[in-house]
């Protein structure tokens, strides 16, 4: 919703939730001093507007949002007010006791600049995960001086006890990431979270993603179109499928992207894993099953919308749970169809340079400019034969009809 259709204050979660972003970043009043602020990018946050010991007004972070709620907020609000009143200040009282700095305080800074920096809603949704099951409650409450390189290496080990080594490869990294920024800003001289790789556990060796071949793929679409799931769980899992794109992108897509009467997708290079601005050409199929789904998810921002403030978007899960209901966990989750679409359009002939393009990866040696639109016509004329051949394996046909298809429209 826009801000001017704001009716009453405190402002409620759902209010929160979507309010939409504006060119350039803005403030709205929730009332005692707290306002919301609301940036370009779309990030969301806390800020408490109070009056410094010297007399000078100054702004104090209270957390993203959704993480901390409207209830949250304000109740943070509350305390950190009765503690100005008490004559301290605020900005020394948020480094930690005594004014000495806590690794919390710090974390929260990196977090806050990375929220800014436009850093996509996963990455950031994964890091506020692991900051507060992880790294907080280990050495949150300690001054950053405090925090010794033992204490920095259990974490790590806690997180490769679970076999989660990927995770520990993060953390590990984001943690050094706030000490060198303390170092930088001058409250520690030590970044005890350095040439922790030396003793990472060695991970085990990856493994493709669950994934199916073409002659799996014909029982496997006929289950889904019996799909148990609701409409816009159905929607999403076929736009993963029939765009090979990454469930990521399309759980948190937008319908200001779409462009259906032009038939494109332009994912904008904060989500891409690349971090450049990319284009999807959208087959007959998927312009249809975009038309019927913005009947249902229109008016929202969000293309595939959640339930409730604290989900925005389909959960993470979303898509692979609906590929476990029709009695796939184990052999397809939603990344992989990635891998099945790549090795069918290969095995078919088309052109590596187009399916490379469609799956947006990132060539080696690719310098800063990059064509977003990079072989969009023999990626249009390719993604619709794709489509056109998964409707024809979920029906049936036959191997010379199979022959027939392959050499239709080929490059």
């Amino acid at each position: 919703m826009k801000r001017s259709q704001i009716k009453r204050r405190p402002l409620a979660d759902t209010v929160l939730a979507s309010l939409e972003p504006e060119s350039v970043d803005y403030r709205e009043r929730d009332g005692g001093g707290l306002y919301f602020r609301v940036k370009s990018n779309g990030s969301k946050s806390w800020n408490l507007r109070y009056k410094r010991l010297d007399g000078r007004w100054a702004w104090l972070g209270l957390g993203s949002f959704p993480f901390v709620s409207g209830k949250a907020a304000r109740k943070k609000a509350d305390d950190l007010r009765k503690l100005a009143a008490d004559g301290i200040d605020l900005q020394v009282y948020k480094q930690g006791v005594q004014g000495k700095p806590t690794f919390k305080a710090s974390a929260e800074e990196w977090y806050q600049r990375k929220l800014d920096a436009g850093r996509s809603l996963g990455t950031t949704r994964q890091m506020r995960l692991y900051l507060d099951n992880d790294i907080l409650p280990a050495i949150g409450k300690k001054a950053l001086d405090q925090i010794t390189r033992a204490d920095c290496a259990a974490i790590q080990k806690a997180i490769e006890d679970r076999d989660a080594h990927s995770v520990a490869k993060k953390v590990r990294s984001w943690i050094g990431q706030t000490f060198s920024l303390a170092v930088a800003q001058g409250k520690c001289d030590l970044n005890p979270a350095s040439e922790l790789r030396h003793i990472a556990a060695q991970a085990p060796k990856t493994t493709q993603y669950p994934h199916l071949l073409e002659p799996e793929l014909p029982a496997f679409l006929a289950a889904l179109k019996k799909s148990p799931s609701r409409a816009i769980t159905q929607a999403a899992v076929w736009l993963v499928l029939r765009t090979a794109s990454r469930p990521g992108m399309v759980r948190l897509s937008e319908w200001a992207e779409f462009d259906l009467d032009a038939a494109l997708w332009s994912i904008p290079g904060v989500r891409m894993k690349t971090r450049h601005d990319h284009l999807v050409p959208l087959s007959s199929q998927s312009v249809s099953a975009l038309r019927d789904l913005h009947e249902i998810t229109g008016r929202s921002r969000w293309t595939f919308p959640g339930s409730g403030p604290k989900n925005p978007t389909l959960s993470e899960n979303t898509i692979n749970k609906a590929l476990t209901l029709v009695g796939y966990k184990n052999k397809l989750v939603g990344h992989g169809s990635r891998h099945t679409a790549s090795t069918l359009l290969r095995e078919h002939g088309w052109k590596k340079d187009y399916v490379e393009a469609q799956l947006a990866h990132k060539e080696p040696g690719m310098s800063g400019v990059y064509n977003k639109a990079q072989y969009i016509e023999g990626r249009q004329v390719m993604m619709q034969w794709y489509c056109d051949y998964l409707d024809a394996l979920e029906c049936g046909i036959g191997r010379d009809e199979q022959q027939a298809f392959k050499e239709r429209v080929m490059p």
